[in-house]
């Protein structure tokens, strides 16, 4: 009697957004969305499967719900930006630290199309709104964030497995130590170029890579506006 009192507690507790929050804690310490089950799902809530489908009709429902929450959630500074660069500035760097906070779902992004309002206002209303007051005219800045939520997705994608290039890590420097010498170490006559070239190559999943690559394209896109202003 006791132990069914202490069940049906918990699943009182319940909520689609209890749900979606383990589904997120899960996927991303385990690294992989595929390792995701419905019922790893409701023995980490200490509920039984049936009770998620009360909520979700299928793990489909989940990992949608899971992209959703995530987008919903984007975080962007409250102070305005100064200009049209600052502003491709921050939303890139915001989308970089979004999929970095939950790596589980990049993948989801690539194969999923999100309609709730709540991701759509999150991270499209609120970015375009963004760049669009910080003077950017209106198709280009839907171009611009466009580019800036794929290229964050494809950085973070390869940036993931090759955790030498995170900044914020304090193993970072010997990682990249150690795999600059491994670039270094390859036969020089076979591989001439990745031998000299040995620590660029290296570095290539930097956070400074992503900054430069981030910068390019704000460059690109400045000279486009002057362009059109012209």
């Amino acid at each position: 009697m006791a132990g069914e009192s202490k069940r049906s507690g918990r699943e009182t507790a319940l909520s689609a957004d209890r749900i979606i929050e383990a589904a997120l804690r899960i996927s991303d310490a385990e690294g992989d969305i595929d390792r995701l089950t419905v019922r790893g799902l409701a023995a980490d809530l200490g509920v039984g499967t049936m009770s998620l489908y009360g909520y979700f009709r299928s793990k489909d429902e989940i990992l949608d719900g899971m992209a959703d929450h995530v987008l919903g959630r984007m975080r962007l500074p409250p102070e305005p930006d100064a200009g049209p660069a600052e502003a491709l500035r921050t939303v890139g760097h915001a989308f970089l630290a979004l999929m970095r906070e939950h790596p589980s779902v990049m993948r989801l992004f690539a194969t999923r199309v999100t309609s709730s309002r709540a991701a759509l206002r999150g991270a499209m209303e609120a970015v375009l709104a963004r760049l669009v007051d910080a003077g950017i005219p209106g198709p280009q800045a839907a171009r611009c964030y466009g580019f800036l939520l794929t290229y964050a997705i494809g950085f973070a994608s390869y940036q993931k497995p090759r955790p030498w290039g995170r900044s914020d890590r304090a193993a970072s420097a010997e990682e990249r130590r150690q795999r600059t010498h491994f670039y270094a170490a390859l036969p020089i006559d076979e591989f001439p170029h990745v031998v000299e070239l040995a620590g660029d190559i290296a570095d290539l999943p930097s956070d400074e890579q992503f900054d430069a690559g981030l910068e390019a394209y704000i460059d690109a896109t400045l000279r486009t506006l002057q362009h059109v202003r012209a």
